[in-house]
């Protein structure tokens, strides 16, 4: 069947066209790589045009969701105790490896001055609930549902002129108990 006749060598590129257009392509492919596919992939934005497209949030939620797939079934039932000591001013967190809707129980006491607290969650793509806040306190105790997978937990300020010792008791269904600075 004959479509078209063969091009004669002058209609040819030559090989100096040849090696521009390689080049065009590779930057374009390098560009597309670091400000299209790395934020909507993996979460990476070097360039920060990522976030402003919505791709960087994406990405990191790509990301979160393949974490949380390896895992199998739901965590070990735990029990846990973490004692941490502030200074006047100083802040902790503690948090809790969780899954969406696992649970888990806790008590906290504060000994030594009132604290100002927030228990809260955050995943992989950075987004955050508050669950309950309190201001001068010495203790809180209730049962924590989480909304999403990620890590769950307290965060203390010590507002009071001493070192204030707190001592949190969990217990539930949560991969890991982990302190953050």
């Amino acid at each position: 069947m004959y479509n078209t006749d063969l091009p004669n060598r002058a209609e040819l590129p030559s090989s100096k066209q040849l090696l521009r257009s390689t080049v065009i392509a590779i930057l374009v492919a390098a560009v597309l790589l670091v400000t299209i596919v790395l934020p909507a992939e993996y979460g990476i934005d070097p360039t920060r045009l990522g976030r402003t497209l919505g791709l960087t949030q994406m990405g990191k939620t790509k990301i979160s969701q393949a974490v949380w797939a390896k895992r199998e079934g739901t965590a070990a039932a735990r029990n846990d105790e973490m004692t941490v000591v502030l200074k006047p001013g100083e802040g902790v967190e503690i948090k809790l490896e969780m899954s969406k809707d696992a649970k888990a129980r806790y008590e906290w006491i504060a000994v030594g001055g009132l604290v100002n607290f927030n228990l809260h969650g955050e995943d992989v793509a950075d987004n955050v609930h508050s669950y309950l806040k309190g201001t001068q306190t010495d203790r809180d105790a209730g049962e924590l549902t989480a909304l999403f997978n990620g890590n769950h937990g307290w965060f203390w300020r010590n507002r009071s002129e001493g070192d204030v010792t707190i001592t949190v008791k969990t217990s539930g269904e949560y991969w890991s108990i982990k302190r953050v600075e």
